[in-house]
């Protein structure tokens, strides 16, 4: 299987936390619905920040600082 990119914005959070599952305490303390979601193939970090009224850039940030990207 090829790892996706973790930037892509069209990334599926469902691909999103099979390939970096580190991500998923971040999802938790946010209190989100994604992890376990039937919708987290179909959504993306933009969908789930806009749903979430979150900021994207320091939402991603937090993602990346868990999955140890730079």
């Amino acid at each position: 299987m090829r790892r996706s990119r973790f930037c892509d914005p069209d990334l599926p959070l469902s691909d999103l936390m099979t390939q970096w599952p580190e991500t998923i305490p971040v999802f938790i303390r946010h209190k989100m619905l994604c992890v376990g979601c039937l919708i987290s193939p179909y959504h993306s970090i933009v969908d789930a920040c806009r749903e979430y009224d979150l900021d994207e850039d320091v939402f991603l940030a937090e993602l990346m600082q868990a999955a140890g990207i730079k």
